[in-house]
């Protein structure tokens, strides 16, 4: 895109599946996949667009798995939540060394 050019969207809502941060063997973080992704991202942000990240959690756990194997639904539940915290701890970290402002939330409660 040439310096002229105008983006498209003023924001955007960038979907990040868990194994994609997993890299090649799609489980748990690949520090270069993240840093990749922080880049281009902040090339993004670059443009003027407002970016909002929402990022899975399968790389580190899956629902379905844990169930078929007597993992309680709601125990699950939690477990694939906090899987999609520690993704976004991970890409929060890269971005952030980008130096992109970011925020992590979550609906469970945790303090800073």
């Amino acid at each position: 895109m040439t310096k002229a050019a105008q983006p498209k969207f003023r924001r955007i809502l960038l979907k990040l599946s868990g194994e994609a941060l997993g890299g090649e063997k799609k489980v748990g973080i690949c520090p270069e996949i993240v840093h990749d992704m922080a880049k281009q991202i902040r090339e993004v942000r670059d443009l003027g667009v407002q970016v909002v990240i929402v990022v899975g959690g399968g790389n580190i756990f899956r629902g379905a798995v844990g169930s078929e194997r007597g993992i309680e639904r709601a125990t699950g539940d939690y477990m694939g939540m906090l899987a999609t915290v520690i993704n976004a701890l991970a890409l929060q970290d890269a971005l952030e060394k980008t130096g992109v402002a970011t925020r992590v939330q979550s609906a469970i409660a945790m303090s800073q």
